[in-house]
């Protein structure tokens, strides 16, 4: 594979890999650490590259056991899983408010989430990908991605309308 085809198979899905890691790590700077070596791993391994069928779900996986391989080191013990989520600039200034208050409890409740549940909620909902290709990036049943994928979002909407109904708990 040339440099050309390998850029040309990479690049499209490099974002994905940096908010994958910007999600497990936190930091701004371990999620380009981790986007780099996953991405260096992937130029040494170029030859291989054209035997996976998805790109995109290998380099995924790499980032996540990656990330959770870096969690796990002496040097990460500070990191710790947080959401984060966009801000629409086109909205009301008490819109926009009420929206970065919603995001940020759902923030919290996510943080809150098992692990498991916190890695298919970023994978469904915010890189999009679909319940086959997450049950293969972390090597189980689709009926098991589905079931905690739905007691994650129950638990973020319950939590979430506990919060707005009744204030802060």
């Amino acid at each position: 594979m040339t440099q050309k085809e390998f850029l040309h198979v990479v690049m499209p899905f490099k974002d994905k890999v940096f908010r994958l890691a910007k999600r497990l790590l936190v930091s701004t700077e371990e999620a380009e650490d981790a986007t780099q070596e996953v991405l260096l791993k992937l130029w040494n391994n170029k030859k291989k590259i054209a035997e996976y069928k998805n790109v995109e779900a290998f380099s995924m996986t790499m980032t996540k056991n990656f990330c959770f391989d870096k969690l796990k080191s002496k040097q990460a013990q500070n990191l710790k899983i947080v959401h984060s989520n966009y801000e629409d600039k086109q909205t009301g200034l008490q819109k926009q408010m009420e929206l970065n208050d919603s995001v940020s409890w759902v923030g919290k409740i996510i943080a809150d989430l098992p692990e498991l549940q916190k890695t298919i909620i970023q994978l469904r909902d915010i890189e999009e990908y679909d319940l086959d290709e997450i049950a293969k990036m972390l090597d189980m049943k689709n009926t098991a991605v589905r079931v905690n994928l739905s007691r994650a979002r129950k638990t973020i909407r319950e939590k979430l309308t506990n919060t707005h109904n009744y204030g802060v708990k």
